[in-house]
C-alpha cells in the first residue's frame, strides 16, 4: 500500500447541498500528472479510511485540490463533508491512473466527457498548457442533473480564459459544453445522447467524430461510461489499454465505486 501523509486543509467551497470541493497543503516533493488520482482519507477509530480521488489542481500548483459528493451514509464522504480549514486529510503518495494524455494516439481535437465529479481529473487537464500545444481545440463536456451542479462553471468561463500565462491560448482553443436533464438549459439531455445523435458536435462546429482526429477522455458515472464506450467502439475507436495507445481512455478504477 502507498504510503500515507497528512495534509492540512486550506479552503473549502460547497456548490450545493451534494457537492463541495477542498483545496490542501501539498508536499514540496509531491509529483503526478494531470489527470491522475490518489488515494484521500481520514483516520477514523486509528486507521485510514480512503478511497480514491481524482487531482482537480494541475501539477503546477501549490495545493492540491479536490472534488466531492457529500453522502448521508458513506463511509467517508459523510465524514469528509464536514472538514474544516485547518484539519488533516491523509493522502497517498502514488498518484496513479490513465487518464494522461500520453496514452492516446496523437490527434486534432481532444473530448473531454465528464458526468458529476467525474469533472476533477479534466480541471487539472484544462489548466495544463502542454494540452493545448498537442490539440487544435480542446472540449470539456460537463454532465448533470441539475444547474446547480455545473461547478466550476465561472472558473471555466471567467477565470482560466484570463489567466495571465496561458489566457490566451485558452480563449482560442478550450470549447466548454455543459449538459443538464433535468432543468430547462440551453444544452439538453445526456450528453451521450448528444454525441450519438451527433448534436454535440454540431453545436461546437466541430466535424463528427473521426478515429483519424479526434480522440476522447471519459470520466463520471458507471453507466455514462459503458454506454460512450460503447458508442465509441461502434465507430471504430479503440480503447488504450496495458500499455498500447488508444483514440480514447476511461479511468476504471471509478467503475465500480
Amino acid at each position: 500500500m502507498a504510503k500515507l501523509v497528512t495534509e492540512t486543509v486550506t479552503e473549502i467551497h460547497h456548490w450545493n447541498d451534494t457537492l463541495f470541493s477542498f483545496k490542501t497543503t501539498r508536499e514540496h516533493n509531491f509529483r503526478f500528472h494531470n489527470g491522475h488520482f490518489v488515494m484521500i482519507g481520514l483516520e477514523v477509530d486509528g486507521k485510514p479510511l480512503t478511497r480514491a480521488y481524482s487531482i482537480a489542481s494541475a501539477n503546477y500548483e501549490d495545493e492540491l485540490e479536490f472534488f466531492s459528493i457529500k453522502v448521508e451514509d458513506g463511509p467517508l464522504t459523510s465524514r469528509l463533508r464536514n472538514v474544516k480549514i485547518g484539519d488533516e486529510i491523509l493522502v497517498s503518495t502514488k498518484p496513479t491512473g490513465t487518464l494522461v494524455a500520453d496514452n492516446l494516439f496523437p490527434g486534432k481535437h481532444l473530448y473531454l466527457i465528464s458526468t458529476g465529479t467525474g469533472l476533477a481529473p479534466f480541471m487539472s487537464i484544462i489548466k495544463d498548457p502542454d494540452i493545448y500545444d498537442r490539440y487544435e481545440k480542446v472540449i470539456l463536456t460537463h454532465g448533470t442533473r441539475f444547474l446547480s451542479e455545473l461547478a466550476y462553471e465561472n472558473y471555466i468561463t471567467k477565470e482560466l480564459p484570463n489567466n495571465e500565462f496561458f489566457g490566451d491560448i485558452v480563449k482560442e482553443k478550450l470549447i466548454y459544453y455543459p449538459t443538464v436533464t433535468r432543468d430547462e438549459f440551453r444544452n439538453q439531455g445526456r450528453i451521450t445522447d448528444l454525441i450519438e445523435s451527433g448534436k454535440l458536435f454540431t453545436d461546437i462546429g466541430l466535424p463528427p467524430a473521426s478515429t483519424d482526429d479526434d480522440r476522447f477522455m471519459i470520466c463520471g458515472n458507471p453507466s455514462m461510461l459503458t454506454d460512450t464506450c460503447a458508442i465509441l467502439d461502434t465507430m471504430g475507436f479503440s480503447e488504450f489499454n496495458k500499455g498500447k495507445l488508444g483514440h480514447y481512455v476511461i479511468e476504471r478504477a471509478f467503475v465500480e465505486r
